[in-house]
């Protein structure tokens, strides 16, 4: 436990416990800690900023499905490729209301809008910020995932109610080539900073298990951990399976153990940060999801389907969380 001596609290200044200027070899000495002393910590830093027995649940909802003209390898919503999903319009108004409404009653707290867009039309951001605002109205913090933002429209939507923006970096600077093409890291952070700038909180995380390495993902968490303004909250997925996509040609789902160093890793480094198990909790046991929780991640989605890909059923979710201990909004009433 040197580097904890030398670091109070992995690192904390004694006066907010946040850091910006974590170094590689910093967090590859946090990743190779023995795995309790690794836990130890992590949850130590846990405790020491949020509720250990809590855990937020949010909804997510596609309101526009498909044809997106990104070529991001893992997506099924990619024009590029041959997949199973079909493009659609932007939904209505009132059936994304009515589709936020149910959420809360099932025990959302938060409700997650994306569309399959590279940037939206402002006739289309119209017709968004209606739709925020009224799920606002309805009691839930409100997030959206548009694509790329232009700082006027940032702005309408922090007008129009929005409480986060959902912008993922997706995975490490040295491995985002071999992801993407269409979109740089850099236009990722501009309009990261663009949501920021018009006072909207930041949703951001990436994806593992699409064949990077180990330093890979310690380098996402370098980036979202170093950036001016730590994200509010950060998303961790897990690799899903999907038809057609290249990453199915590289994709090397993590051991169970080394998720849990990685988000053990994201609390430590990210100590205000909700740290959330989104995408590919399917794969997950119920220990490893304990794990995790322990860990310091606090936060999942609930619902049978993410966007396109399947989520472990509510019922299975609250039964799970029940058995732990843990307290949150999810009911198993009002499910069927």
């Amino acid at each position: 436990m040197d580097m904890f001596a030398r670091h109070p609290a992995a690192g904390d200044d004694r006066t907010t416990g946040i850091r910006h200027d974590w170094s590689r070899s910093e967090a590859e000495r946090l990743y190779a800690l023995p795995f309790a002393d690794l836990m130890f910590e992590a949850q130590t830093i846990h405790r020491r900023n949020f509720d250990p027995n809590h855990v937020e649940t949010a909804s997510l909802l596609s309101i526009k499905t498909g044809g997106c003209p990104e070529d991001c390898g893992y997506c099924s919503q990619s024009a590029h490729y041959d997949t199973d999903v079909k493009a659609t319009r932007l939904m209505e108004h009132d059936s994304v209301v009515e589709t936020a409404r149910r959420a809360k009653e099932a025990g959302a707290s938060r409700f997650c809008m994306a569309a399959a867009w590279r940037n939206p039309k402002d006739r289309d951001l119209d017709r968004v910020c209606n739709i925020v605002s009224a799920v606002k109205e309805l009691g839930l913090e409100t997030c959206a995932t548009l694509g790329m933002l232009k700082p006027e429209q940032a702005a309408r939507l922090r007008q129009a109610g929005l409480d986060f923006y959902n912008h993922n970096v997706d995975t490490s600077p040295e491995f985002y080539g071999q992801i993407i093409t269409t979109r740089t890291m850099q236009d990722r952070i501009d309009t990261l900073a663009r949501a920021r700038d018009a006072g909207l909180k930041v949703c951001c995380g990436g994806i593992v298990g699409m064949g990077e390495q180990v330093e890979d993902r310690l380098g996402m968490l370098l980036l979202l951990a170093n950036l001016p303004s730590h994200p509010e909250s950060v998303p961790i997925n897990l690799w899903n399976e999907v038809k057609g996509v290249p990453v199915n040609e590289t994709a090397d789902r993590p051991d169970p153990i080394a998720l849990v160093r990685l988000i053990a890793v994201a609390r430590i480094m990210m100590p205000r940060s909700v740290v959330r198990l989104s995408a590919g909790r399917q794969y997950m046991t119920d220990e490893m999801q304990a794990l995790c929780f322990l860990a310091g991640a606090n936060s999942i989605f609930i619902g049978d389907v993410l966007l396109t890909t399947r989520n472990p059923q509510r019922n299975r979710d609250a039964e799970l969380l029940d058995r732990l201990g843990i307290k949150s909004a999810l009911r198993t009433e009002n499910l069927a």
